[in-house]
C-alpha cells in the first residue's frame, strides 16, 4: 500500500524528511502512522527524495535547497489537479530535521508560508546544536575537528567547523540566529515538538537533539524517572526532574556488584568480536568517506552552477537576514561517535583549585581566537552551574543557539528505549523489527498528543 500523496480535497501537506545516508523507506513507518489517522482526503503526504543516500553529504543548505523545491513542485502539482492546500507540516528525522529547518527558512524568504497556515514543526533525534563532543581541550580535535571531514560538507557543518557564506559564522549558528529568516520561518509553526533518546543514541546524543545545556540521565542507575501516564517505559514526564535513588545497603550493593559483573561476563564475545571487526569497518568507513567526499565535492559544484535540477538562483536571491529585509557506514560513524565522552564546564572553585581535570576552560583549543563576550557567556555559564547536574562544555555558541532555539516553546520529549540499542533507528521504527516495538509508542504519543491537524 502507498501512504504517500493524497487526494486533491486534501488541504494539509505534511512533508518528512530523512536524516544522513537515509532514503524515504525510512520515513515510511510515520507515514504510515499519519495515514491510519488521517485518510488521503485530509492530509497529503509528501516524502522527501532528492537527498537520498550519499546526496546527505552535500551540506544541508543544498539539502534544504532540494526540499524546498520538493515542496513547490508537490504545491504546483497540487494546485493543477484542482487541490488547494491550506495547511503545512513539517517533519524530520535526524540530519533531516536540520535540513527541515532550512527548507523552512527558504520557503519563508520567498514568501511561500505567508500563504499557508503554518501547524506542527517536529523533529525525531535531530542534533540541532550539532554533534560537537562537549570536550575540553586539544584532545577535541581528534573527533571534533577529524572527524567532521569524514562526512564532506555535511560534516563539517554537523561538527560547526564551517564558515556559512559570507556570515564568518557556522551554519547552524546562522540557522538559529534570532534575526534570520530561519527562525522566523520557524516561528510561524503553532507548535514545535521534538523527542530525544536519553540513552544508546550513538548518532546524535542527549544535549543535542533535546537543546539542552545540561544531560540529567548520565547515570541513570543512581536516579528514577516519571514516565508520561498511558506511554510508560518509554516517553519520560519532561516535566518531573530526575530523582537520586536512595543509597542501597550494603547487601543491596554485593548483589548489584554480583550482577553487574555476570553482565560484563556476558558481553565478553561481543567485546571480542568487536575488537576484531570494528577496526575493519573503520578503514571502510575512511575509505568510503573518501571515495563518498569526492563525489560530493563534484556534485557541489554541479549544483552551485545550477545544473543538478534545482535552480538555485531561486533560493540564493533573498538576504538571510530579516532585519535586512547505507548500513555499515552508519554503524562504523557511531561507534566513532560514540567513544566520546561528554565534559563539563569547570566550576569556579575547580578552577580556583586548579581540579579542572587538568585542562580547564580557558586552556580550550578554541580560546585564544575567542572573543570578549564569548569568554564572559562561559564565565557566566560556569558560575550558575551546579554540582547536581554540570553544564556541558558547550562552545559559546552553542549556549547562543540554545537560548534562541528555546524562545520558540519547544515541547521537548525525553525517550527512554530499552528494548534495542540502537535507539537512534528504533526511535521511528525505521524498519520492522520486534525490538523496535518502543518505536510505536513514541509516534502513538506524537499522533495522540501532539499533532495538531
Amino acid at each position: 500500500m502507498d501512504y504517500t500523496g493524497g487526494s486533491v480535497e486534501a488541504e494539509h501537506l505534511c512533508v518528512l524528511v530523512h536524516g544522513l545516508w537515509g532514503n524515504p523507506n525510512h520515513m515510511v513507518s510515520i507515514a504510515k502512522s499519519l495515514r491510519s489517522q488521517y485518510p488521503a482526503d485530509k492530509l497529503y503526504l509528501l516524502l522527501a527524495k532528492r537527498n537520498s543516500g550519499s546526496f546527505t553529504y552535500d551540506g544541508i543548505e543544498r539539502g534544504g535547497e532540494r526540499v524546498c523545491s520538493e515542496i513547490e513542485e508537490e504545491l504546483r502539482l497540487i494546485k493543477g489537479r484542482g487541490g488547494n492546500i491550506t495547511k503545512i507540516s513539517i517533519v524530520g528525522y535526524s540530519l533531516g530535521g536540520l535540513v527541515a529547518r532550512y527548507a523552512v527558512g527558504l520557503l519563508h524568504g520567498k514568501g511561500i508560508l505567508d500563504r499557508l497556515e503554518c501547524m506542527n514543526f517536529t523533529t525525531f533525534a535531530t542534533p540541532h546544536l550539532g554533534v560537537r563532543s562537549p570536550l575540553r581541550g586539544y584532545h577535541n580535535h581528534i573527533w571534533n575537528v577529524l572527524g567532521a571531514r569524514t562526512l564532506s560538507a555535511s560534516g563539517q557543518q554537523l561538527f560547526t567547523i564551517d564558515k556559512f557564506r559570507n556570515t564568518g559564522q557556522p551554519l547552524l549558528a546562522v540557522l538559529a540566529d534570532p534575526n534570520s529568516i530561519f527562525m522566523s520561518g520557524l516561528r510561524k509553526f503553532r507548535r514545535h515538538t521534538l523527542y530525544s533518546n536519553i540513552v544508546n543514541d550513538r548518532s546524535a546524543v542527549y544535549y543535542t537533539t533535546c537543546i539542552s545545556k545540561t544531560d540529567p540521565y548520565t547515570n541513570l542507575d543512581e536516579a528514577s524517572v516519571t514516565y508520561l501516564p498511558g506511554y510508560e517505559d518509554v516517553i519520560i514526564d519532561p516535566k518531573a526532574p530526575v530523582r537520586r535513588r536512595p543509597r542501597p545497603s550494603r547487601n543491596a550493593s554485593l548483589v548489584s556488584i554480583s550482577s553487574a559483573l555476570v553482565t560484563w561476563l556476558r558481553r565478553i564475545p561481543f567485546l571480542i568480536s568487536v575488537a576484531v571487526f570494528v577496526p575493519v569497518g573503520m578503514l571502510f568507513f575512511l575509505l568510503n568517506s573518501f571515495i563518498q567526499n569526492f563525489r560530493s565535492s563534484q556534485r557541489i559544484r554541479l549544483h552551485e552552477k545550477g545544473l543538478a535540477g534545482v535552480s538555485i538562483g531561486d533560493y540564493r536571491g533573498f538576504p538571510l537576514w530579516i532585519n535586512e529585509i547505507r548500513t555499515e557506514m552508519e554503524q562504523a560513524y557511531e561507534a566513532l561517535n560514540n567513544a566520546q565522552d561528554q565534559a563539563y564546564l569547570a566550576s569556579d572553585t575547580d578552577e580556583h583549585n586548579g581540579t579542572a581535570g587538568g585542562d580547564g576552560d580557558e586552556s580550550c583549543a578554541d580560546c585564544g581566537t575567542m572573543d570578549e563576550a564569548s569568554r564572559k557567556l562561559l564565565a557566566h555559564e560556569r558560575r550558575i552551574s551546579v554540582p547536581a547536574q554540570p553544564t556541558l562544555a558547550l562552545a559559546p555558541y552553542q549556549f547562543r543557539m540554545i537560548q534562541s532555539l528555546d524562545s520558540l516553546g519547544w515541547r521537548k520529549y525525553p525517550v527512554w528505549i530499552h528494548k534495542d540499542s540502537h535507539s537512534h533507528a528504533a526511535m521511528i521504527v525505521r524498519w520492522e523489527k520486534d525490538t523496535f516495538s518502543e518505536g510505536k509508542v513514541v509516534l502513538r504519543h506524537w499522533l495522540t498528543e501532539e499533532f495538531l491537524m
